[in-house]
């Protein structure tokens, strides 16, 4: 979110609020959404937690989590995130050059690993407005960390992007799969592979549509619509709304005659 604010907005004060009630609302619709369906039908389970008692907290308590959460980061940055940035940049200065494949510090986006990567799977985010190399390659290296995200621009550039088609990159990283340190999490959690893969490809999907329509919708805006792209934005809009104002045909009768 920094990054793009500051790069792309100028540290616009709007964007960093509007990616967290973005987020808010994301829970809320899946919410809605899912609960409607056959596979998250029935009453909710109840959940019982049991809360401590609040109080001041002291200073060593302070201190010792200070050192656990910061020595855990400095142990991520100095393994996970060190090692992708390191891969980042060799796929960047190893490539084809005249039909030979080398090292080349001065060597161009595009004829580089990374480039050649980025140019196999950009067609996928172009409806998104970030279908280049760039940005191809930092989505992808986002589900490793998502601090590396920042990396990957860092090493490379923004390869012009716009105001727009950032902020759908910003959309789409936020809402879609988290690095793989998480998902390690969601399926410890989960423990079936089933709804492991349901879990994530819900995620990665919600976010595509999403950032979709919004850059759909702001190239409308902006004068500079894309009529076959804002005809399935308008079409997956309609979706939306289905999902969320149809009926609950799975709600036990229970919950009905309780309402």
């Amino acid at each position: 979110i920094s990054l793009i604010a500051a790069a792309l907005f100028n540290n616009s004060g709007w964007v960093a609020p509007s990616s967290y009630f973005l987020g808010i609302a994301a829970i809320v619709i899946s919410g809605i959404i899912l609960k409607k369906t056959k596979l998250f039908a029935g009453d909710p389970a109840p959940f019982v937690i049991e809360l401590p008692e609040y109080h001041l907290p002291t200073v060593g308590t302070v201190l010792r989590s200070m050192w656990e959460r910061g020595w855990s980061f400095i142990k991520k940055a100095g393994t996970i995130i060190l090692l992708s940035s390191i891969l980042i940049w060799l796929g960047s200065v190893f490539g084809w050059t005249g039909g030979h494949f080398g090292f080349n510090l001065d060597m161009e986006l595009s004829d580089s690993v990374l480039g050649h990567l980025g140019n196999a799977l950009k067609f996928i985010f172009a409806p998104l407005g970030f279908g280049n190399s760039t940005a191809t390659v930092a989505t992808i290296m986002g589900l490793v960390a998502k601090e590396e995200v920042v990396g990957v621009f860092g090493i490379l550039d923004f390869e012009g992007l716009t105001k727009l088609a950032g902020y759908s990159f910003l959309i789409f990283n936020l809402l879609c799969a988290p690095c793989f340190a998480a998902m390690g999490a969601i399926r410890r959690e989960m423990n079936n592979w089933k709804w492991f893969g349901i879990a994530i490809g819900y995620q990665c999907l919600f976010a595509y549509v999403i950032s979709l329509i919004v850059y759909q919708l702001g190239l409308l805006f902006t004068g500079a619509v894309n009529v076959v792209g804002l005809i399935v934005a308008l079409i997956l809009i309609v979706c939306l709304i289905y999902l969320l104002a149809r009926k609950n045909k799975y709600a036990s009768e229970t919950t009905i005659v309780s309402k």
